[in-house]
């Protein structure tokens, strides 16, 4: 599937909303933004979109603030047509790269745990999934200090990174990667999510989209 061509234009005035809507006159977020410009049903679940950038997308627009929601507009026809494109497997990995190395040592630094985010950091890419599982050791360390540090308001976070560590295969990182879109975004730091969108843009672009 690929975009109705007098719909890109639109895009020019298209203000990206929260949440979902009846129709484009009500307002779009991301996904209904890409419904729209490939003629599809208006859905925030398209049928063009790879369910990974789907899944993603409509997390990271709904935690955004609505001026760093507008920087998703220019990714709105890239995501049409890559459903089913092959880079599936490689987006899982990306995320939980992301929750490993850079979202959960954010935290970790946040309580003051300096050390237990720069071992997290400083692991390789977490390229295939036995690099993940590699990872677990790391992971299981670092979480036992944020335990001790006795901070109950982490455990939402650390369900998610952990999941992706222990995960044999992406859907298990995914919904991880989902969960830290959903919940860890909001009361975090603008850099978390710079890096965020950063991560969704370079999820969206692989194989040359």
């Amino acid at each position: 599937m690929t975009v109705i061509p007098e719909r890109l234009t639109d895009l020019d005035t298209i203000a990206l909303k929260k949440g979902g809507h009846r129709n484009p006159e009500h307002g779009m977020c991301l996904l209904e933004a890409v419904s729209y410009v490939a003629g599809e049903p208006f859905t925030d679940q398209p049928q063009c979109a790879s369910p990974i950038l789907g899944s993603f997308g409509r997390n990271l627009n709904d935690v955004l603030p609505d001026d760093k929601r507008q920087k998703l507009v220019p990714l709105v026809p890239q995501i049409v047509g890559t459903a089913g494109d092959g880079h599936d497997q490689e987006r899982g990995l990306m995320a939980a790269d992301w929750l490993i190395r850079v979202y959960t040592p954010t935290w970790l630094r946040l309580a003051g745990l300096e050390e237990a985010a720069v071992s997290l950091e400083t692991l390789p890419r977490q390229a295939t999934w036995d690099d993940v599982e590699a990872a677990v050791p790391v992971v299981r360390a670092a979480r036992e200090k944020a335990r001790a540090a006795g901070d109950a308001a982490w455990d939402a976070a650390w369900d998610a990174a952990w999941a992706a560590a222990r995960a044999a295969a992406w859907d298990a990182a995914w919904d991880a990667a989902r969960d830290a879109a959903r919940d860890a975004l909001q009361p975090t730091t603008d850099l978390l999510q710079d890096s965020a969108i950063e991560l969704f843009e370079r999820m969206v672009t692989l194989g040359g989209k």
